[in-house]
């Protein structure tokens, strides 16, 4: 694999992926000159000043409503996208590459290492090529091998996303939603990487088929030792497949810690208005349900000066609209952005669900 020149391994050996200050702005334009031209009048702060690390083996779990800059992340990650500043470093051998600085083929190779599950399982298979050749295409794209060693490849793939081997001729408007999702992970698999970003994989199916996708995407964790970047806005999702949670809100995190940790000692008011929003079987069990104002402008921040959150915050005082609070420890392994973390004792989830949405299918 062709590779940028590498840097120091930062975040210890067994850190596959370390996320620096990444930061993505994308320019506002305005016609001028009778509309023969454009000219750029500002910016949108898509990601902002985001850090993290993933270690081997372990699923981060980012979280967070619609808009606050999760699916800009995992493209700034998969090197779709190139950042504002920032660096994006991914363990090759040992050595950190610097993804935010690859192109043509360096960054082709890096997609043996780096695959994506989408959010879609409708649009993001081509309706005019069958299952076999969806599957096999990422081998034949990275010579995998011989024509018959990538129809091996593929129908041990089929088999190990629970799939029968003789749909391989079939197109993918034969398949319900949850069997093209199963086709998309075969897809991701196919060239043994070694992280897996994924974006939703369960937001646009059914309750319960999100269950036995959650359930094979845990099951094949255990078999192969995938690393994952799990994104979603549904902390019950994310408390069943996770290790680690990182709350994003307008483009930043403003929380991470183990996952137990955040669910029962949350630290920043953001967090524990997404944990009263996780609906509980049990009607005994009320949460104190939060209904997330704004400043008339929807959920994004009124300045750039204070805490993005203060406008929703319920907490916020006069400090929060002024000075923008740094993300900082407050406990082992949890940060949290917050002035008054020392001063509010927040809410934690009432009751830990530790089967999958839906249920075991």
């Amino acid at each position: 694999m062709a590779v940028a020149p590498a840097t120091s391994l930062a975040g210890g050996r067994d850190s596959l992926l370390v996320v620096r200050q990444l930061t993505k702005h994308f320019p506002l334009f305005q016609p001028w000159l009778l509309g023969l031209a454009r000219r750029q009048v500002g910016a949108i702060a898509a990601v902002e000043d985001v850090s993290f690390t993933v270690t081997r083996g372990e699923t981060l779990g980012l979280v967070g409503e619609s808009g606050c800059g999760k699916t800009t992340t995992a493209r700034l990650v998969l090197g779709a996208l190139k950042p504002t500043r920032g660096e994006i470093l991914f363990n090759s051998g040992g050595a950190m590459v610097r993804v935010d600085q690859l192109g043509g083929k360096a960054l082709r190779a890096l997609r043996r290492h780096v695959q994506l599950i989408f959010q879609d399982p409708y649009s993001s298979l081509n309706p005019r090529m069958p299952v076999g050749e969806i599957i096999a295409e990422p081998l034949r794209l990275h010579n995998y091998g011989t024509p018959a060693e990538i129809r091996e490849r593929v129908k041990t793939l089929m088999a190990m996303v629970g799939l029968d081997v003789r749909y391989l001729s079939r197109y993918p408007h034969a398949f319900s939603g949850g069997q093209r999702q199963r086709i998309g992970i075969a897809r991701a698999l196919a060239l043994s990487p070694e992280l897996i970003v994924c974006d939703e994989p369960v937001s646009a199916l059914d309750v319960s088929v999100q269950a036995q996708v959650l359930n094979l995407l845990k099951d094949l964790k255990a078999e192969l030792g995938l690393t994952s970047l799990f994104i979603s806005h549904n902390l019950a999702v994310i408390d069943y497949v996770a290790d680690r949670v990182a709350v994003m809100y307008a483009g930043r995190i403003v929380e991470m810690a183990p996952k137990r940790e955040l669910f029962e000692r949350p630290k920043h008011p953001y967090t524990e208005a997404l944990l009263a929003a996780v609906l509980q079987p049990d009607p005994k069990l009320r949460a104190d349900h939060q209904v997330l104002g704004n400043d008339g402008q929807g959920w994004l921040p009124s300045s750039n000066q204070g805490c993005p959150y203060a406008p929703r915050c319920r907490y916020a005082v006069d400090r929060c609209a002024v000075e923008r609070p740094e993300l900082r420890p407050v406990g082992p392994d949890h940060l949290a952005s917050c002035h008054r973390v020392d001063e509010v004792r927040l809410a934690p989830l009432l009751r830990r669900q530790r089967a999958a949405p839906g249920g075991r299918a």
